[in-house]
């Protein structure tokens, strides 16, 4: 027998879909180290001042000499630290993604495992309702040779009864969805039987946390979708602060060694430090013209989770209403509505046994008291949804 909880703690450790993120924020942690490589040195061979061929060569000296060249190009540290924090801040992008699917699973996986609890009950109230209308078939099939019973009524009961075999096969066809659905979320075998815990009280939720609003700043600490958006406009703060490094100089290096083929001139060699001037205006439009960008694209993104956030607010101040109302309702159907037709069936069937009433009258008030709790049931499942909506929305 599984408990929701530990399904939710099966599904955390093996669905294949959150395996995902953590594979794609440990790809980008990696290629953030990249970020501190430094450009592959060049290296080359040629000629040095050589006269062409066919030339008059006056002078051994003017032959000229064989060259190697070497080039390494140095990055500016700030500019490579600022790449590092820019894709670190990427791979927090993909953590907090794995929260929000998280939020979705889990809800998935409640609504599955609601459901099936309602279909556990609706299946105990067939059963006895099957047990009932056996009953009263046996007590017509007792009476009709003595003319107390009509065969129409026997017939009646039996059609009831067959109804009843084809609602119990729904409720298992529905039952067997809900465990291959769990079992798909858990990453295990589809076929996999297990049960689940049916011994679980309609609770309401939290007074306190219904006849308050709940509080923008809560809720932005709580919300998985709304965490991710302060991950992605905190690394597109370094995404800014990588643009603004590009102000910053390079350097390079290059040394170049002159063998002459005049063996009475020396060798000689060029060195040379070099630094880009990315300040020139030519340069500098590209990187001021994505840091601008991006300063609108942050004050799009605080709007939006501004926007999301009053909406999620005035979802939940509306759901709270919604459940609070079925909660009434459904106390309403355990109370009073359920127990006065169970006392009328249970009357009548008293009446039935002393002769003093029909079979229809029975099975009448017996539909009556079954429609009842199949609806009963209905509305139960409909508050588990709301609950699941709700506590998806305020991520429990």
């Amino acid at each position: 027998m599984l408990t929701l909880d530990s399904i939710l703690i099966r599904i955390e450790a093996s669905n294949p879909l959150l395996q995902v993120y953590s594979s794609r924020a440990e790809a980008l942690r990696q290629t953030a180290e990249g970020a501190r490589s430094w450009m592959a040195p060049m290296v080359g061979g040629g000629t040095f001042m050589m006269a062409y061929p066919r030339s008059i060569i006056m002078e051994e000296r003017d032959k000229g000499a064989m060259m190697l060249s070497g080039e390494q190009a140095i990055p500016n540290p700030a500019k490579q630290r600022a790449q590092v924090a820019y894709q670190r801040s990427k791979a927090a992008i993909e953590e907090a993604g794995r929260a929000v699917s998280f939020n979705q699973l889990r809800a998935q996986a409640k609504g599955l495992y609601y459901d099936w609890l309602v279909a556990e009950q609706k299946r105990s109230v067939l059963l006895e309702n099957q047990r009932i209308l056996q009953t009263m078939k046996k007590l017509a099939d007792i009476r009709y040779p003595y003319a107390q019973g009509s065969l129409s009524n026997i017939y009646k009961a039996q059609g009831r009864l067959y109804e009843l075999d084809n609602m119990l096969l729904m409720t298992e066809a529905e039952i067997d969805q809900k465990r291959i659905g769990l079992n798909t979320l858990m990453n295990q075998p589809k076929d996999t039987r297990f049960t689940i815990d049916t011994i679980r009280k309609v609770v309401g939720p939290p007074e306190a946390g219904f006849t308050l609003l709940p509080d923008t700043s809560l809720l932005a600490g709580s919300r998985s979708d709304i965490r991710r958006m302060d991950q992605t406009i905190r690394s597109m703060t370094y995404g800014i602060l990588a643009q603004k490094a590009e102000r910053r100089p390079e350097f390079r290096i290059r040394f170049d060694h002159m063998s002459p083929l005049d063996k009475m001139m020396p060798n000689q060699f060029t060195a040379m430090g070099m630094v880009t001037i990315p300040i020139a205006p030519w340069s500098s439009r590209m990187y001021k013209a994505e840091i601008k960008g991006m300063n609108y694209e942050i004050q799009a993104m605080q709007q939006e989770r501004a926007a999301m956030l009053n909406e999620t607010q005035g979802m939940l101040a509306s759901m709270a209403t919604e459940i609070r109302t079925m909660l009434r309702l459904l106390d309403n159907y355990q109370q009073r509505v359920i127990p006065a037709l169970r006392k009328n069936y249970q009357t009548l069937m008293i009446a039935y046994e002393q002769n003093k009433e029909q079979l229809p009258v029975v099975i009448d008030g017996w539909e009556t008291l079954n429609m009842t709790q199949m609806d009963y049931l209905t509305r139960l499942q409909e508050y588990y949804r709301m609950m699941v909506t709700y506590e998806r929305e305020l991520e429990k």
